[in-house]
This record gives structure tokens, C-alpha cells and sequence, in this order.
């Protein structure tokens, strides 16, 4: 994973290059007031002051250099991740204020995942000082934690698979120490029947798994995070187009944020129970593979007739909400990338909320706006559950008709979540279809902050440990 902690650091008044931010609606007052031969620079640069535009201009003496970045008239998280990717390696202050929320951008904007290639282009070191010293440990933690569920979807199916996957938990776990239980063989099985349904077809060594992890004191509020893991979907006997197929290393994209989540909670040393739950498949295709038609048993006693083998997450996540509930939590709240209804439907960076609380609900949005990681919430229209009607089982797997694929999909849900427990689903994309300043083409936590701001808000934070 790609090292933060050096590249924030407190202003001390240490020599830094400075950076000067400019609109382009501030564009014309700012350059008059330049020295001409500064006018001269960004007229050959054609620097308007527009976002993403960048210069370099020479300091007074000649002897060093300061940066200019183009940012929106509104500030946002990423105004200063198109310059720090391409400044060169230094030490660097705003020339005016503290770089706030934009200090993540910053250091996002030195993520690459270059697990693969023979010969990484190093990234040039850039450190940004700030006198918000104490946002410091809190951003770099951020940057972990999307810098982790990055990593964890960018890595091909081959080498993450469900054994890969339990032990990146166990490894991002250790260090604080709690109670973490791999269910695997039997025990699946026997408790798990929808994760084991599943994951059966997957070849010797790749069989399904449940990570069950408990943290903190049994005293204080129990807060249950989900995460589907499917680390390859082929759709099994409703095999996938290979088109679709392509990017189904990214189904455990909801382990990976509810990893991430999870971890920010125990680094955050936050007064809570925490139980996460992620179940490990892989969807494939093969002579034990279940069938349309077969109709399913979970752990909630819900019998599940099925209608797409590729409506698998759905399954898999009924046997963990079902474990989370027995815990009485007093919220769930599960990551998934469930759905191409969703996307279809709010397009690959925004995912869509669903809740059974609208309170939480509430809180979800509000803690997403502020800290510019939205949230759409779509509705768990009870109209819709006809199409999950079945005619030999309670429920069946997929909707009919090809509508309301989102909807039906988090009904299916709902139905394991136990009586009067809050429950928030965020079905996710996690992948950036194409680069942004910042956010490399790939994987990507999307809704991970948002879940970290609501919980903050909502359970307070000691100190880290």
C-alpha cells in the first residue's frame, strides 16, 4: 500500500515552494497585478485560472519556483490533487490558508497500484505543510483506507481469492487485536448454507468463507458492517457475457469497504461493539454449481427459490445480515456492488442508499454531502415485492420483468434484516470507469466516507490508538 504519513506534515515554517490557487472567474484580477515578465509566463502557458489548468512560475530571486492551480469557485476535495501530481518532488505550502479537506486530495493523488509492472514509475515525493496539525492522523488514516479498498479491487481475481481475500482481513486487522474467526468447510455449511450454495463450483482451494470479526467493549453501542465478497463473478450457469465479465475481479469491492470502514473504526479507537461480517465466494461455473430452479436454505430459515445464478451477492449477504442481527446491533450497514440497476441509474460514482430508517438515512446523506462523498437515496418501494414472488419457495432470488433491478434487489435484503433493526445497504460501484484528478481509472472507495462521518457523528471518537 502506498506509504502517506510522510507526505502531510505540520507547517513549522521549514523553506516549502509556495502554492497559489486561482479561479477563472479571479483570473483577470489576479494576473494584473503580476510583474510582467509572471504576465508573460502565463500567457505562454495560456493559464486562464480555469480548474485543472496548472503553471509553474519562477520566485523573486530566480533561484526557486512557485505553483499556480486553476480550482473551481467552489473548494473541493480534489482542488489540489491535479497539482500534486504533476509537481515535482519538494516541499510545498498554500500561499494563502490551510489546504482542509483538500490536504486527502493531496495525498490520494499519489496512489498507484503497480503490483504488476515489471519496471513502477516511481512517484516523486511531494510533502504539503499545514498548520491543521491535528486533522493530520485523521486524513492519513482516510488515505489508508481508500488507498486499501483500492488495492484489494484492483488485484485480479487469481491472486485474491477467497483464501487471499480472509487473509488481507486478518493482516489489516491484527494490529488491534480482535476477536477475528475464519468459518470455512463444515462449519460453512452447516451455518452459512446460502455462502457454501454459492461458492461451491470455485476449484479446490478457493472454497467460500465467513470472516467474523468482534472489537471493542461488549458494553458500549453494537454497530454490524457487511461487505459482500465475491471475488469473481462469472455468473455461474447464468454465465456472464464476457464483456460484463471483465471487471468482476471488483465484485468483493463491498468486503473491501466494509474492511476499510471496519479498520477506520478500530484506528479511531471508536466506543463502540463492532461486528463485522463478510462472506467469500467465488460465483463460478462447474458440474457443482447451483441451478436455476434449486431452491435454497439460509440461515434465517428463509427458503430462496432461484432465479439467476448471477443475483449471487444478494445470497451470500442474506446469510451475514441474518448472523449480524442475532447480535441485536442497534445499526447494520452493508457495502455492495449488487446491482447494475444502480448504476444505470445513478451512474458509476454515486451510490445509491437504501434504509428502512430514516433517520439513519438522513444521517448517511448529510455526513456524504459534507465531505463530498454523496449518496442518492432510492426507495424500498413495498409495491415491488410481488416480483419476488415464488411460487414453490418464500422468496425467490430475482425479480421479474427486468425492472426496478435496485429496488428488488435491496427488498430481497430487507427480508433477513431482523424486526425494528436500522439497516442502511449502499450499492456501490466501487471502480472509476475513467481517471479524475486524484482517483486513477480502477478501484475505488465510494461511500466509504461517508459511512466513516455518519458513525463519527453518531458514537463520538476517543483517541486513536
Amino acid at each position: 500500500m502506498t506509504s502517506f504519513s510522510a507526505l502531510l506534515q505540520p507547517d513549522r515554517g521549514q523553506p516549502a515552494s509556495g502554492i497559489r490557487i486561482v479561479t477563472a472567474a479571479g483570473f483577470e484580477a489576479w494576473q494584473a497585478a503580476l510583474a510582467p515578465r509572471e504576465r508573460a509566463i502565463t500567457d505562454a502557458a495560456q493559464f486562464k485560472g480555469k480548474p485543472g489548468e496548472f503553471v509553474l512560475m519562477p520566485d523573486g530571486g530566480g533561484n526557486g519556483f512557485s505553483a499556480v492551480a486553476g480550482v473551481p469557485e467552489t473548494a473541493t476535495l480534489w482542488d489540489l490533487a491535479g497539482a500534486a501530481a504533476r509537481l515535482p518532488a519538494g516541499t510545498y505550502r498554500l500561499a494563502e490558508g490551510a489546504p482542509g479537506d483538500a490536504a486527502l486530495g493531496w495525498l490520494l493523488a499519489h496512489y498507484r497500484f503497480d503490483r504488476y509492472r515489471s519496471k513502477p514509475d516511481p512517484i516523486p515525493e511531494r510533502v504539503l505543510l499545514t498548520t491543521q496539525a491535528a486533522q493530520i492522523d485523521e486524513t492519513v488514516r482516510l488515505a489508508e483506507a481508500v488507498a486499501l479498498v483500492r488495492d484489494l479491487v484492483n488485484t485480479p481475481a487469481a491472486d485474491l481469492g477467497p483464501a487471499e481475500l480472509a487473509g488481507a482481513i486478518e493482516e489489516a486487522t491484527s494490529a488491534f487485536r480482535p476477536e477475528l474467526t475464519i468459518h470455512k468447510g463444515e462449519e460453512v455449511e452447516r451455518a452459512f448454507p446460502c455462502v457454501a450454495a454459492v461458492g461451491r463450483a470455485a476449484a479446490p482451494g478457493r472454497e467460500p468463507r465467513v470472516a467474523e470479526l468482534l472489537w471493542g467493549d461488549e458494553s458500549h453501542p453494537r454497530v454490524a458492517i457487511i461487505g459482500k465478497g465475491v471475488c469473481f463473478d462469472s455468473g455461474g450457469l447464468d454465465i456472464k457475457p464476457s464483456s460484463a465479465m471483465l471487471w468482476m475481479k471488483k465484485d468483493m469491492g463491498g468486503a473491501a469497504h466494509a474492511l476499510a470502514l471496519a479498520r477506520l473504526v478500530m484506528a479511531a479507537n471508536l466506543p463502540v461493539r463492532l461486528h463485522l461480517v463478510i462472506p467469500i465466494v467465488e460465483n463460478a461455473v462447474g458440474g457443482a454449481a447451483f441451478r436455476p430452479g434449486d431452491v435454497l436454505a439460509t440461515r434465517a430459515g428463509v427458503s430462496v427459490e432461484i432465479g439467476n445464478t448471477d443475483a449471487e451477492g444478494r445470497l451470500i449477504l442474506a446469510d451475514a445480515l441474518a448472523l449480524a442481527g442475532e447480535g441485536d446491533p442497534q445499526i447494520i450497514i452493508d457495502y455492495a456492488t449488487l446491482t447494475g440497476a444502480a448504476r444505470v441509474a445513478l451512474g458509476p460514482e454515486l451510490p445509491a442508499l437504501f434504509s428502512n430508517d430514516d433517520a439513519l438515512a438522513g444521517d448517511l446523506l448529510a455526513a456524504g454531502t459534507d465531505v463530498a462523498d454523496p449518496l442518492w437515496r432510492l426507495p424500498l418501494w413495498a409495491g415491488y415485492a410481488d416480483m419476488l414472488k415464488s411460487e414453490i419457495a418464500d422468496i425467490n432470488n430475482a425479480g421479474e420483468g427486468g425492472m426496478a433491478g435496485a429496488v428488488t434487489a435491496a427488498l430481497f435484503l430487507q427480508k433477513f434484516v431482523a424486526e425494528g433493526t436500522p439497516w442502511a445497504h449502499l450499492d456501490t460501484f466501487a471502480w472509476m470507469p475513467a481517471a479524475r484528478p486524484g482517483r486513477p481509472k480502477g478501484g475505488e472507495a465510494l461511500g466509504l466516507r461517508a459511512g466513516w462521518a455518519m458513525l463519527k457523528r453518531r458514537y463520538g471518537s476517543a483517541s486513536a490508538t
